[in-house]
């Protein structure tokens, strides 16, 4: 079992992203643990990621998701995490029971700080600022640009 911390209050809205003008019908604290696990769960399947039985359980008094399934890789367990972890309403993830078909090392994670590019976090990860693709295929297709991070994301940085 593994436990990711995130910041919470940074990161998507649970109902959207951060352009997303239009308001929650209900507020997040007049929503169940169901509802907001129901959420985190569109939310990660959305991308398309390839887990099998995959399952989020949510604790309002900790701010704690809990995903279950099953995982054809590393990255694919990784992206989920970060799926689920990188919502404002999420302050960690417990990986109860998120098996790999076929084991490989796990990516560091990093915390993206004001001022960031991912080509400072390459300069920084990898000691080579043009590997910045390097991290942003690794976090598709949790990222849609390049110049799209903000402080307090968490994203992979594969070896």
């Amino acid at each position: 079992m593994g436990v990711f911390n995130f910041i919470k209050g940074v990161g998507d809205k649970i109902f959207g992203h951060h352009d997303d003008p239009a308001p929650a019908a209900t507020p997040i604290a007049q929503r169940s643990a169901q509802d907001i696990a129901n959420l985190l769960l569109k939310r990660a399947m959305s991308l398309g990621l390839p887990i099998e039985g995959l399952s989020v359980t949510y604790n309002t008094d900790t701010d704690t998701a809990t995903v279950s399934g099953s995982a054809k890789s590393q990255a694919d367990r990784e992206k989920v995490i970060l799926a689920i972890g990188n919502n404002s309403d999420v302050a960690k993830v417990v990986i109860d029971n998120i098996t790999i078909e076929t084991p490989e090392p796990e990516s560091r994670m990093y915390t993206v700080k004001s001022g960031d590019t991912l080509s400072h976090i390459s300069k920084e990860m990898y000691g080579n600022a043009n590997l910045y693709n390097k991290i942003f295929e690794a976090n598709q297709p949790l990222l849609k640009s390049p110049d799209k991070i903000y402080p307090g994301q968490v994203l992979r940085v594969p070896a």
